[in-house]
């Protein structure tokens, strides 16, 4: 997981999180965690794949078809970044 740090949050919001941690039996930092993943990621959002499968659904595509939709399960590669002292400004 990843850290994040959110610096010069207003007493007011922050005291309103403490309220609202608390209403919810939560620690702040845990609120703060709720609230980030409700905004960025409803219940109701649509997923893009459900998506697409319903619209071939919709316009019967065949099974010949759709296989030009499946999904590519390879496992994912990360880039290495030089980061080093001597390649920075």
């Amino acid at each position: 997981m990843a850290n994040l740090t959110v610096r010069n949050v207003p007493h007011e919001v922050h005291r309103a999180l403490r309220v609202r941690a608390a209403h919810s039996g939560r620690s702040v930092e845990a609120e703060v965690r709720a609230i980030l993943q409700d905004s960025v990621m409803p219940e109701n959002r649509v997923k893009l794949g459900s998506l697409l499968a319903e619209i071939g659904k919709q316009i019967q595509l065949t099974d010949e078809e759709m296989k030009y939709f499946e999904r590519d399960h390879t496992p994912h590669t990360h880039i290495k970044l030089d980061c080093s002292s001597s390649s920075r400004r």
